[in-house]
């Protein structure tokens, strides 16, 4: 007979190399990978420096049922998990809008899972096919191979970045088992224009600072022209709540015309945006970049268009180059205090595969590590886990 599991870890990314970090059990644990190397989508992320976590949290800067993330990321919240990886000498760094990233390099995140998870038994290349119960255990098949165990652990992310492991396979799964799939969508992408903003790609390469509102939330950062369309991280953030209809843009947050209107200088030269983007606005709003003392009062009332441009993207860039994927199984159904299937005894799923997605600046990872050490807990026996009914 073959060998029967303790645990099976589908997917090392980073909620199965936490998981796996963490749990007592390793030696008869089996953490099945579809790529050639671990944690792939961390060592690119950040820019190759890894967004690790964010100094100020709030549950609103999620996606999803607000008091199940709340219940999972207290058990291991943001002092924690820094605490964790202090304890491991990776340094990190405080910037802007809260965001702790590695001092170093990415790769240092991934080198520490990589000791961290010794004595687990890791397999690469394995492209899971099928994953059901038999009896009393689950078994998991590949294109040759299959295995068995007595937990198994659904950590394999989502649709984004199919490059680099990316897919349904999570999704299926959950299925399978028959769990409920809430929508999905790419999220943390960009966003591609109508015919009409085709204007937006002669811009490509510029960024400025920008209030974007989609629907009744606002967001506030830089937003980047692109050759698909518009990018940035404000743009990314409010990618998050998209779904359709119309995104409303300010160009000039905190910035009123009043200081300019006896101004001898062109218009042009006074709004504070980059010069090419001016002339661009300027000319949209049907204004003649001229003198601002010259300007008439219909011209002035034209130009406020610029603190409120209107439009309903075509899409977005996709899952492509979306960080994340919006939706997944639904957390209705899965009991937060363990991770584990209310629908299926010993089944779990973590980070992104469920219906949690948070904005631009380390949310979602927290929530990958934060939903493996409530699972990892759940796993090394500890007294959250209810009893069986």
């Amino acid at each position: 007979m073959s060998r029967i599991w303790e645990n099976i870890v589908l997917g090392a990314g980073a909620s199965g190399l936490m998981l796996c970090s963490l749990l007592k059990n390793r030696r008869d644990t089996l953490l099945l990978e579809k790529g050639r190397e671990i944690g792939a989508k961390i060592a690119i992320s950040g820019g190759g420096q890894c967004n690790l976590c964010n100094m100020n949290p709030k549950i609103s800067d999620y996606r999803g049922e607000p008091q199940f993330i709340e219940a999972v990321i207290k058990r291991f919240d943001r002092r924690e998990l820094l605490k964790w990886f202090e304890n491991r000498a990776l340094k990190t760094t405080l910037r802007e809008g809260g965001k702790i990233f590695c001092s170093g390099s990415a790769r240092d995140v991934v080198d520490i899972f990589a000791r961290e998870i010794e004595g687990v038994t890791l397999k690469k290349s394995f492209e899971v096919k099928r994953a059901y119960r038999e009896g009393r255990h689950f078994v998991v098949e590949g294109e040759k191979e299959s295995f068995r165990s007595k937990n198994l652990i659904v950590a394999l992310g989502g649709r984004s970045y199919p490059k680099l492991g990316g897919g349904d396979t999570g999704l299926q799964i959950a299925e399978s088992f028959s769990h409920s799939i809430v929508s999905t969508a790419p999220a943390l992408t960009g966003f591609t224009p109508q015919k009409e903003q085709f204007f937006f790609r002669e811009l490509s390469g510029i960024s400025t600072y920008v209030t974007l509102k989609v629907g009744e939330r606002v967001f506030a950062g830089d937003l980047l022209f692109a050759h698909r369309g518009i990018s940035g991280p404000v743009v990314l953030d409010a990618s998050l709540w998209w779904e359709r209809g119309e995104i409303e843009i300010d160009f000039l947050p905190s910035f009123s015309f009043d200081r300019v209107r006896s101004s001898k200088k062109l218009l042009s030269t006074v709004l504070p945006l980059p010069k090419r983007l001016s002339k661009v606005l300027i000319e949209l709003a049907g204004v003649e970049d001229r003198n601002c003392y010259r300007l008439t009062r219909g011209e002035w009332k034209r130009l406020e268009v610029l603190g409120s441009y209107r439009f309903a993207p075509a899409g977005t860039f996709g899952y492509a180059r979306a960080e994340v994927m919006r939706g997944g199984v639904d957390c209705a159904e899965i009991d937060p205090r363990t991770m584990m299937s209310r629908l299926e005894e010993g089944l779990f799923f973590i980070g992104e595969v469920l219906d949690v997605t948070g904005r631009v600046g380390g949310y979602n990872f927290q929530w990958a590590f934060s939903s493996a050490k409530v699972c990892a807990d759940t796993l090394n026996g500890g007294d959250n886990r209810p009893t069986p009914t």
